[in-house]
């Protein structure tokens, strides 16, 4: 079975590009067979330790390892990802680290939303990221 995938950056809307990549698509068409819901990921470690207390990139790194594995669990990988919503503490000192993003992200961007919150379910956690993804 084949996935059809489409990513669509349409001329009428600003492309946010760091080092000339483009950080998420505006729109995606997918034609999967499955829908993959995964739920917030937080930057736990499995034994539901909080890594990286106070640190926005070992946290980011964390988060973004859960949710491949999260993916990997359901059959999918991270190049199936359509649709993704990032909660974080401090928006300034997440888009610092654009870098950990865009290592993960590498395959096929989702479309992305980001929005900072005054906290997550504990005060020492900063970011959160929940997704959506397809399979053929």
């Amino acid at each position: 079975m084949t996935f059809s995938r489409l990513n669509i950056q349409p001329e009428g809307l600003h492309q946010r590009r760091v080092n000339n990549l483009v950080l998420y698509s505006h729109v995606v068409i997918a034609e999967p067979r499955k829908l993959v819901f995964i739920s917030g990921q937080l930057a736990r470690d499995v034994n539901g330790n909080i890594v990286g207390v106070g640190d926005m990139r070992a946290q980011l790194r964390q988060t973004l390892t859960n949710l491949k594995v999260a993916l990997e669990a359901a059959g999918a990988s991270l190049s199936n990802l359509l649709r993704t919503n990032t909660y974080v503490t401090d928006i300034d000192e997440y888009f610092k680290h654009v870098d950990i993003r865009m290592e993960f992200y590498t395959h096929a961007m989702p479309t992305s939303t980001t929005v900072e919150v005054r906290r997550l379910a504990q005060p020492e956690l900063m970011v959160e990221i929940d997704a959506i993804a397809g399979l053929p």
